[in-house]
């Protein structure tokens, strides 16, 4: 076996990896994937290999495993067992946040971390969690290279008026502006595009990346122009347990009326809101589309309608759109979703068709659509593993 690529996405409670061989050429094969999920609560980890099928399935007590670093050190032992004849080369990271300084894949130093950390308080819910899953590798093998790939670089591209806020343009100088993020996400799309989709990847295109975390990208020319999300994760669109947009008079109303502390805030808007905070039954969509409650409904409908008003919002950015793609666990996979949203974004020329929706088709569309609409699966590990493997001259 050849060298190897490690891709790890730290969450709260959980670290995702994938393990890719590096081919002849650079070209990437996906040997391994899979989590820890449970950290803090019940630790397990299940991973499937090459062919689909389960290579691990273990539970251990929080005792145990109660970290990253004990979670990395179980996926190492996997991965040994498993490819002992693969030298890793290196680890490619998903950083959420890689603020204003950082428009382009990273190779991890000391200064670098320094800076990192300085992003915290703009991604309290991920930044945290990826900057410890680097620092579990520097411990385990300080001498391997490790590559930051961030959720923010792909819309770097957008220009000043985009990225402004209307506050005081010194806030502005000072690193308040409209980030956006799931940028690895829009990145792979952008680049996978000329293959599945060669007539509209130049074209005026609406990306939905619907997921717990959501948010939609315009994109012309394969590039970023506008997004939903802003200076931190929370803006937007609804989302599995976050609000999105939200009148910032209402944070100074909790503050200042309900008795709320800053922390408070945090946790609700983080933690409570969302598809959760609306139906008060889960943030899983699987779970709202199949429950008869009223409220459950209501949480769809919402999340629909933020989707309708946030694809009117970024055809004007554009000036119109060409295609509207889906992706992320939401949109690749709920034929529901899709149809709800399609059906309110017939005014624009989007003209469904059912059959291809249900079989998840590739082109949801009628072939005389003025707007076609498209399902394209991402890919945020590979894309990780593509600019690692490009950074480290592999």
């Amino acid at each position: 076996m050849g060298q190897g690529i490690l891709v790890l996405n730290a969450g709260s409670s959980s670290l995702k990896f994938s393990v890719f061989e590096v081919g002849a050429g650079g070209a990437l094969q996906a040997m391994a994937v899979g989590q820890v999920e449970g950290l803090g609560t019940a630790p397990r980890l299940k991973a499937k290999g090459a062919d689909g099928g389960v290579i691990a399935d273990q539970s251990w007590t929080t005792s145990d495993v109660a970290n990253h670093g004990q979670a990395l050190q179980e996926i190492a032992t996997l991965l040994r067992s498993r490819f002992s004849g693969q030298e890793l080369a290196g680890v490619g990271h998903r950083v959420v946040h890689g603020g204003p300084n950082y428009s382009a894949p990273l190779l991890i130093t000391p200064e670098a971390m320094d800076t990192l950390e300085t992003f915290v308080p703009l991604a309290p819910l991920h930044q945290p969690h990826n900057l410890a899953a680097i620092r579990a590798v520097q411990e385990a093998r300080p001498e391997l290279p490790q590559v930051a790939c961030f959720d923010t670089a792909f819309h770097r591209t957008q220009d000043e008026v985009a990225q402004l806020y209307g506050l005081p343009y010194e806030y502005f100088e000072r690193g308040i502006r409209r980030y956006g993020f799931h940028g690895l996400s829009y990145e792979y799309i952008a680049a996978t595009l000329p293959e599945v989709a060669p007539e509209i990847a130049a074209g005026r295109v609406v990306v939905a990346h619907l997921g717990s975390g959501a948010s939609m990208c315009a994109m012309h020319h394969g590039r970023s122009v506008g997004s939903s999300m802003g200076f931190t994760a929370l803006d937007g669109l609804l989302m599995g347990t976050r609000p999105g947009n939200l009148d910032p008079g209402i944070i100074l109303y909790l503050l200042q009326q309900e008795g709320m502390s800053a922390r408070d805030v945090e946790n609700m808007l983080y933690k409570r809101s969302g598809l959760l905070g609306l139906s008060g039954i889960g943030n899983d969509m699987r779970v709202l589309q199949e429950s008869d409650a009223p409220r459950a409904r209501l949480a769809i409908d919402h999340f629909v309608y933020r989707i309708s008003r946030e694809l009117g919002g970024l055809a004007a950015v554009l000036g119109g759109i060409d295609a509207f793609v889906f992706t992320a666990g939401i949109g690749e996979n709920s034929a529901h979703i899709r149809r709800l949203v399609c059906e309110q974004a017939k005014w624009l020329g989007i003209d469904l068709d059912a059959a291809a929706n249900e079989q998840a088709g590739q082109r949801i569309s009628s072939v005389g659509s003025k707007v076609s609409a498209w399902v394209v699966p991402t890919n945020e590990e590979l894309m990780i593993a593509r600019h690692t493997c490009k950074l480290l001259g592999l």
